[in-house]
């Protein structure tokens, strides 16, 4: 039973979702038609407009846009972090319909690894000591989903799962700035850090400054604060250079 990391892939993003919520948010504030806006937006630059609105707090906006990401590699644990952001969409591996009788992939905590290898040895003795009770129920209950049904019971929070899910950029930007906090635990961290990565390089204006509160003020864990703000500003202006650098055209950056 291999140990596994997470992975993240964009499969699919709605298309030129940075013009659809300029187009959006235009069509709030005129008389226009929507074809007449639709060339005004083609034809240019609408990034100062949009930071402009995103920085009203006009974000309804952001709702017509959506990412759809391919989750791999990711624990029954972080399935239960994850599935707290209600306005997402999920479809999930699901363990009553999938048998595990030929074992499962798991999840090794880094804090364990760190611990060496007579730890990380320990570790995998008891994931294999819990496929053999799981297979040992299976044996006892009726083949099947059924038997899948309650032999689940004994599988690990470690055990990977496999899932689909689809945010708005509302609901991405939400999601950042809780999962992306140095606070966040560590497999969801890992995870929202991918996905941001992927927004940004498809809608830098939409993504620019998502991401931990700190980015764009005061940090908003008051006393639990992880004292990094700098560190972490500094951190992103490094990706945005980086990622201008490769772009060749300036991408934006405001800390609002």
């Amino acid at each position: 039973m291999p140990r596994v990391k997470p992975h993240v892939t964009l499969i699919r993003h709605t298309l030129s979702p940075e013009e659809l919520v300029a187009l959006s948010a235009r069509l709030c504030y005129s008389r226009a038609t929507v074809d007449d806006l639709s060339q005004r937006v083609a034809a240019a630059d609408q990034s100062a407009f949009v930071e402009r609105i995103m920085g009203m707090g006009h974000e309804s906006v952001l709702e017509h846009a959506s990412f759809t990401f391919a989750m791999e590699g990711v624990s029954r644990v972080l399935l239960a972090q994850l599935t707290r952001h209600r306005l997402a969409s999920f479809s999930v591996q699901s363990q009553r319909y999938v048998s595990y009788a030929g074992g499962f992939n798991y999840i090794l905590p880094p804090q364990i690894e760190a611990l060496g290898e007579e730890a990380v040895a320990e570790y995998d003795r008891q994931m294999a000591e819990m496929h053999r009770w799981y297979i040992g129920w299976q044996e006892k209950l009726q083949k099947g989903e059924g038997g899948n049904e309650d032999a689940r019971f004994v599988l690990p929070g470690a055990c990977e799962t496999r899932l689909i899910v689809t945010m708005n950029v509302r609901e991405l930007r939400h999601f950042f700035s809780l999962r992306m906090c140095a606070r966040a635990q560590w497999e969801i961290r890992a995870v929202a850090t991918q996905m941001h990565r992927m927004c940004l390089e498809i809608a830098p204006m939409l993504f620019a400054d998502a991401g931990p509160g700190c980015l764009r003020g005061r940090c908003p864990e008051g006393e639990k604060s992880c004292g990094r703000a700098a560190e972490i500003r500094r951190e992103r202006q490094e990706l945005m250079e980086n990622l201008s650098t490769a772009a060749t055209v300036p991408l934006p950056f405001q800390g609002r």
